[in-house]
């Protein structure tokens, strides 16, 4: 129990500290990742010193303990270190299962990207953020601005029963009247974008929110491959 909390007060008083410092990037004038391994080490180090002191007589035992502690130790290195790794690797695993969902990868460049992964009806679906508000939208090049259902319109919170249908459409259904808007605020994953042109369809006339090319235009970096779409800002 003593080692335990030994251990567990060197990784308290260690990850305080690097949040403490997590905007200067130093901890006592070392780097922030330098510092965490520095206390993942520090308690390998007590837990192995303690060991050492507590099996005096019982050498046998005292090395399996030991032993047990330093896989631990190590296991929780491991996770620090790779820490990065192991969250891209759990945000392809949800981007798979859930699509739609914004995986966010660094690639070789240092740039962010955006990965969709396809449907199983083979097309791109994204979550994008609409003035605070969760919208799942259909990526469509061949529309040329992003167009909302009447349903996702009221969702953000226009009154669309207000709005003035003036412009002819075509869509899935066949011809239809949209209501011109600008967005103030849309993104999908880190991608933001200000005072986006859009169009709400009339009621019943649009049976999905539509991500067109008045956002997907402004991005440096469109690729379709087969199974994904990536998106660089």
């Amino acid at each position: 129990m003593n080692r335990l909390i030994l251990l567990l007060a060197i990784l308290a008083v260690g990850l305080a500290l690097l949040i403490f410092n997590h905007e200067s990037g130093q901890t006592f004038g070392i780097n922030n990742d330098d510092f965490g391994r520095l206390v993942a080490l520090g308690a390998i180090a007590a837990l192995l010193s303690a060991g050492i002191l507590r099996s005096r007589g019982r050498l046998g035992e005292g090395l399996r303990l030991i032993f047990i502690w330093f896989l631990i130790a190590l296991a929780l290195v491991s996770v620090y270190v790779y820490r990065f790794e192991l969250q891209s690797v759990g945000d392809r695993l949800l981007a798979g299962l859930m699509p739609g969902r914004a995986m966010v990868i660094t690639d070789s460049e240092g740039q962010q990207e955006v990965v969709l992964h396809r449907r199983l009806d083979g097309q791109f679906v994204a979550d994008a953020t609409i003035d605070g508000h969760e919208i799942s939208m259909l990526v469509d090049t061949g529309a040329s601005s992003v167009a909302l259902t009447y349903e996702d319109a009221e969702r953000i919170g226009l009154d669309p029963a207000n709005l003035s249908y003036t412009v002819a459409v075509l869509t899935a259904n066949g011809r239809a009247l949209a209501a011109p808007i600008t967005l103030s605020d849309i993104a999908v994953g880190p991608i933001e974008r200000r005072n986006i042109r859009a169009m709400v369809a009339a009621e019943g006339k649009l049976d999905r929110s539509l991500l067109g090319m008045s956002f997907l235009s402004t991005l440096d970096f469109l690729q379709m491959r087969t199974d994904e779409l990536r998106l660089r800002d």
